[in-house]
């Protein structure tokens, strides 16, 4: 199993994202990128390589799904887990998100010493 460890984390909001920050890379031992859009993840994408992808869903300007669909033109997410995380969990809202391809939906509020077992559970769903 390919080996995790450069999680491109993508929210606009800076609290979420110092917690996430700190929670992967504290607690999980990864190397964690936070953008705060999705055109500057798009910017960085393929300079920073990323194994994984967390991807908020409601950002101003390109939402998670936009971005989403436009990561995918520019690298394998087959091979490059995309994971939404967010609060509007609907059964339909998680099938439209599955649908983009997107791997998973992590459920926001999540608990921040979950979020490395968590991320870890879908690589090896992934790549078990």
């Amino acid at each position: 199993m390919p080996e995790l460890k450069r999680i491109l984390h993508i929210e606009d909001d800076p609290s979420i994202q110092a917690v996430t920050k700190l929670a992967l890379e504290a607690l999980g031992g990864f190397s964690v990128r936070s953008c705060s859009s999705g055109q500057q993840a798009l910017e960085q994408l393929l300079e920073f390589a990323p194994d994984f992808i967390l991807l908020d869903v409601m950002m101003p300007d390109m939402d998670g799904p936009q971005t989403l669909i436009q990561i995918s033109q520019l690298i394998d997410i087959q091979q490059v887990p995309v994971v939404f995380m967010t609060a509007k969990v609907q059964p339909a809202q998680i099938a439209h998100y599955l649908s983009l391809g997107a791997q998973d939906v992590i459920i926001k509020p999540f608990d921040p010493m979950q979020l490395a077992k968590q991320v870890r559970h879908i690589w090896s769903q992934r790549h078990g």
